[in-house]
C-alpha cells in the first residue's frame, strides 16, 4: 500500500515523483494529485510468470488519468472519466514482467480542492489469463461449464477459497455482465481474505461469490463445494459440483494415489 500527496512536493520543481511497489498485488492512494506521478511495479517474486496487469480504479477516482510505458511512449490505461465506473477493470499485458511503468498524470485544475486518485492492482501470471479482458480472466475461472475431475481435483488444491454450502440467491447485473450467487455456508475449507463471515445473531456463515452473467447461474437445491479465486476482494466462482458428486470423484482419486493434494473431509 501507498499512500501520497501532491502537496507534500517542492512548489517550482519539474521532477516527476517516483514510486516502486514490489508486491504482486497492493493499493495506491495519490491525494491532490498534481503534475504527474511514477509508479514502477518490481514484484519481488520477479518470474516471467507475472505477464498481465490488472487495475481496478477506486470508485471515487478523480483527479488523474493513469497510462502504461512502453519503449519510451505513453499509453492510455484508465481516463479519469473512466475511473469512477463501478466494478471497472482495466487488464493489460506487461512486455517486462519483472518491471512494469505506470504514470499518473493530474488532470489540469484551478482550485486545491480535494481529489484522490487511488486504485488496486494485481500481477497476474498467464496460465489465468486466458487475454488481456478481464472479462476472460473472471472466464477462465469460471468456465461456465461443468469441471472435469482433473480440474476438480487441482481446484481445491489451489483455490484461494473451497467452502461447502447452498444457494440462497442468484442477482444478476446485466449493466456490469456479472452474477452474484449468495452463499450459505455449511463449513469454509479455505479463504484467503474474510469474504464469507459469520453473521451476528444467526451465527451463519455467508458469502457472496461472483460470476458472469454469460454462465446463466441459476438457484439449485442441496450441497454444493464452491471454488474460485478472488480478485480486488471479490470471490470469483471457479468448479462448483454438487458435494456428493465432489466427495466420490475425490474418494476414487483418494484410493488410486491420484489425488494431487489431501483434502479434510470430516
Amino acid at each position: 500500500v501507498f499512500l501520497g500527496s501532491g502537496l507534500s512536493w517542492e512548489p517550482l520543481s519539474r521532477a516527476v515523483e517516483q514510486v516502486h511497489l514490489r508486491c504482486t498485488e497492493g493499493s495506491l492512494e495519490w491525494m491532490y494529485p498534481t503534475r504527474a506521478l511514477r509508479v514502477v511495479l518490481e514484484p519481488n517474486l520477479a518470474s516471467a510468470q507475472h505477464t498481465t496487469v490488472c487495475i481496478k480504479p477506486a470508485s471515487d477516482f478523480q483527479g488523474a488519468s493513469i497510462y502504461v510505458e512502453r519503449a519510451g511512449q505513453l499509453h492510455l490505461v484508465v481516463s479519469e472519466a473512466e475511473g469512477a465506473r463501478p466494478h471497472h477493470v482495466s487488464c493489460f499485458s506487461a512486455h517486462t514482467p519483472q518491471r512494469v511503468a505506470l504514470f499518473l498524470q493530474a488532470s489540469p485544475q484551478r482550485d486545491i480542492s480535494r481529489r484522490t486518485a487511488s486504485f488496486q492492482y494485481e500481477l497476474l501470471s498467464n496460465q489465468s489469463m486466458a487475454s488481456t479482458d478481464f472479462q476472460k480472466m473472471a472466464l477462465v475461472e469460471a468456465v461456465c461449464r461443468p469441471c472435469d475431475n482433473m480440474e476438480l481435483l487441482m481446484a481445491i488444491c489451489s483455490s484461494d477459497f473451497v467452502v461447502k454450502g447452498s444457494i440462497r440467491s442468484v442477482s444478476h447485473d446485466s449493466e456490469n455482465h456479472m452474477s452474484q450467487v449468495n452463499v450459505s455456508v455449511q463449513k469454509v475449507y479455505r479463504q484467503k481474505n474474510r469474504i464469507f463471515q459469520q453473521e451476528e445473531g444467526s451465527g451463519e456463515w455467508r458469502g457472496p461469490i461472483r460470476t458472469l452473467l454469460q454462465c446463466k447461474v441459476k438457484k439449485g437445491g442441496g450441497d454444493f463445494l464452491f471454488t474460485g479465486n478472488e480478485h480486488f476482494g471479490e470471490a470469483w466462482l471457479g468448479c462448483a459440483p454438487r458435494f456428493k458428486d465432489f466427495m466420490l470423484v475425490y474418494q476414487a482419486a483418494r484410493e488410486r494415489g491420484a489425488n494431487p493434494c489431501e483434502f479434510e473431509l470430516n
